[in-house]
């Protein structure tokens, strides 16, 4: 997906956003010079930058995919063109899953992807996209803005010399796809599933093999038989990649990823080299994508339920109940293994869990309460 979206915001939206910004004049220099007739020339940017933006998704993907453009057209548009972003699909530049090492090292200027990805660098990357039974999406964003977690977030990736933001949410996400009915453990034990993360370590503790592949691998490795079930979003980039029509059983709740969070990094010496305004543009536009990709999941993955329910080659299954207090009791070990990576991980398990306990107290008597009531079938 490219080119602007009815969702864009304006020019004057964004920087509305940034008061605090006097204006765009750092934006970029204009000749204002009079014309011979004595009427002002128009304004002419100067100082473009064009800047690498690689990507961990396939090109032109639905949902994901359009985010990083979304977030381009922003800038570009509220910056008048001097900051302009070439964005790289995954493959182009670099590898899906190499993307954060471009940036570090500074072969590309930022990337988008989700920071689980990047596990393998810290244990602590995984809180900032998803770990298995935390935060929602609004609960990851409460946690990023206000609590703590952007602080600890640029700490942890200052390290790898990258500055990153939230910039997108999918929403909760669900179970999976698997080729056989999974009724008991013993179900699961001896599959092989696509499932990154912290997720991939309860698995694992429940006798699957987690495997960990970009997304525009998944679907030949499930047809081919090369894994048995995978994870990926939800109904709406679920069967844009097929899925269903490789593999029969659908099953529900995602116990891994109750709101994941997407993210933009960039290179921090790049990102220092921004004007103040510019810094503010791009924060305002990352916050704006977190916003409208959230709303865009909600409606395109219900739409594609419909669809799917009424697919006689799918069933939609939730998890038996020994399987769901099995995930969940894993989670917990899991996750606190990897807080006890060092000081830095610590730190970080500590104020997630604590934005946690503090988020839960209130959504049982406010989100959860208001669902509870609703299933009691009132109308109107």
């Amino acid at each position: 997906m490219t080119g602007k979206t009815k969702n864009q915001l304006s020019r004057r939206q964004i920087l509305s956003a940034g008061a605090a910004v006097a204006g765009t004049a750092a934006l970029a220099a204009c000749d204002n010079q009079t014309a011979s007739n004595g009427v002002a020339a128009p304004a002419v940017v100067t100082g473009r930058r064009n800047l690498r933006l690689v990507t961990t998704w396939p090109p032109n993907f639905p949902g994901i995919g359009a985010m990083p453009v979304r977030f381009a057209d922003r800038v570009r548009e509220a910056t008048e063109g001097a900051l302009d972003f070439r964005i790289y699909a995954a493959g182009e530049l670099v590898p899906a899953l190499e993307a954060f090492d471009a940036v570090s090292n500074g072969a590309a200027d930022a990337y988008h992807g989700a920071e689980y990805y990047w596990q393998g660098k810290s244990p602590g990357f995984n809180f900032f996209a998803a770990v298995p039974m935390g935060l929602t999406a609004g609960e990851l964003s409460a946690w990023i803005y206000y609590m703590g977690g952007q602080e600890l977030w640029d700490e942890l990736s200052a390290g790898f010399s990258i500055k990153p933001f939230l910039c997108g949410n999918t929403g909760a996400q669900l179970g999976g796809w698997f080729k056989r009915r999974i009724d008991t453990l013993d179900d699961l034990r001896g599959l092989r599933m696509r499932i990154p993360g912290l997720s991939g370590g309860v698995m694992a503790r429940l006798g699957v093999a987690p495997v960990t592949l970009a997304g525009g691998d998944i679907f030949l490795a499930l047809q081919s038989g090369t894994i048995d079930a995978t994870e990926w979003i939800g109904p709406w980039n679920d069967m844009a990649f097929g899925f269903h029509r490789v593999a029969r059983y659908y099953y529900w709740p995602g116990f891994q990823e109750g709101g994941t969070g997407l993210s933009l990094g960039f290179n921090l010496d790049v990102w220092n080299s921004l004007t103040p305004s510019q810094q503010v543009i791009v924060r305002s536009a990352c916050a704006a994508e977190n916003d409208i990709s959230l709303a865009e999941y909600n409606a395109r993955n219900a739409q594609s339920l419909i669809v799917l329910r009424q697919d006689p080659n799918v069933e939609i299954l939730e998890y038996p109940e020994e399987i769901k207090i099995a995930m969940g009791g894993m989670a917990g070990q899991v996750v606190r293994d990897a807080g006890e990576t060092n000081d830095l991980t610590r730190r970080i398990y500590d104020s997630y869990m604590q934005a946690r306990t503090t988020l839960m107290e209130w959504s049982v008597i406010s989100d959860d309460a208001f669902l509870a009531m609703r299933r009691l079938n009132f109308v109107y």
